[in-house]
Parts: structure tokens; sequence; C-alpha cells
């Protein structure tokens, strides 16, 4: 392959990959569910960073109820990141192509 420096590309793939880290830092996603009862913060590296649950839904008392909905918050979250990455990895990807 004519043009392909080994050297370079693997320079550009660290480059990237340092974007990449520095965008899961910066990367911040929120997710509810139950209509606001129970909200998550996220990190793109899917570090929780914080959980508010209405004071209501615990007065309420069902306990299984809650949980159901902190799950979902949380996978909610999980989604927003992996496809908040996901974009973010096909922009650095393109840039990548003008090597190959």
């Amino acid at each position: 392959m004519p043009g392909l420096n080994l050297q370079e590309l693997m320079s550009q793939a660290k480059q990237q990959y340092e974007v990449l880290q520095k965008k899961m830092q910066e990367t911040v996603v929120e997710a509810s569910a139950g209509g606001g009862t129970v909200t998550v913060k996220m990190d793109g590296r899917k570090q929780v960073l914080g959980i508010v649950i209405d004071p209501e839904a615990i007065k309420a008392g069902d306990i299984e109820m809650l949980q159901d909905l902190v799950m979902a918050a949380v996978n909610e979250a999980g989604r927003k990141v992996d496809e908040s990455m996901q974009s973010s990895m096909g922009g650095m990807l393109g840039g990548l192509s003008g090597i190959l």
C-alpha cells in the first residue's frame, strides 16, 4: 500500500484514543424514570455520579417499584452514554479514513 505510514497511523490513533478518553470524562448524561421520580447522572465511563429520588416515592412505601425505577433510570443513562460515545467515535474514525 503506497503512502501508508504506520508510525503516522499509530500516532493519530493514539491521539484519537486520548481525545476519546477526555470525552468520556467530560460527558455527563442524565436519565429519569417514572416521570422524574428517579433521576440518574452518569459520566462517559458509565460511572454513576448521582441519583435523585423524589421523596414522595419513598413515602409511597413501594420498594419494588422504586427499585425498578432506579434500575430503569440507570439502564437508560447507560444507553445514552453508548449513543454519545458512538457518535463521538464515528467522527473520530472518519478522521482516520484519510490516512488509509
